[in-house]
């Protein structure tokens, strides 16, 4: 009984500090129409080529630094974040991206994965299918092994 307190205070506790997090997060965001809004987002969206296997964003590296700047002042300019996109990929190359693209090489990525999914929920479906057939059947093939002598024999063993 303590321990269901304990867990309800708790729940109640995160649960009135999770939405305060979530509007200071907003808070601190750009507004729509403020400047720096895609810049922002294709600095979170991106790898960094300077700290492998972290995001732009949050790289340390002074040269992170300066092309985090950089794509602000892009944005500020007036160039569209596709331009921008395009010169950083031509610039550092597929690795800066997050997540590979959706075609050509880049669809295996999304479709092994998908496909061993599948083919894993096939196999768990097989064995089920056979694990319950077998358990119907066997009561059946049990009875049927012994011969009517040998339950006779069986049948006078237990009576003694």
């Amino acid at each position: 009984m303590r321990a269901r307190t304990l867990f309800a205070m708790l729940g109640l506790v995160l649960g009135a500090a999770l939405p305060g997090a979530a509007a200071a997060e907003e808070a601190s965001a750009p507004s729509a129409g403020a400047p720096g809004v895609w810049g922002y987002a294709l600095a979170r969206d991106l790898m960094s080529p300077f700290c492998p296997g972290v995001a732009l964003a949050d790289c340390p590296s002074p040269d992170a630094a300066t092309l985090r700047s950089w794509i602000l002042v892009q944005e500020a300019a007036g160039r569209s974040r596709a331009d921008v996109e395009a010169e950083l990929l031509e610039r550092y190359g597929e690795q800066i991206l997050s997540a590979p693209r959706v075609r050509g090489f880049g669809v295996t990525a999304y479709a092994i994965p998908i496909g061993v999914f599948v083919a894993g929920g096939g196999l768990v479906w097989l064995f089920l299918r056979r694990q319950t057939r077998e358990a119907r059947v066997e009561p059946r093939a049990r009875a049927a092994l012994l011969s009517p002598e040998l339950e006779r024999l069986v049948d006078e063993e237990l009576e003694r």
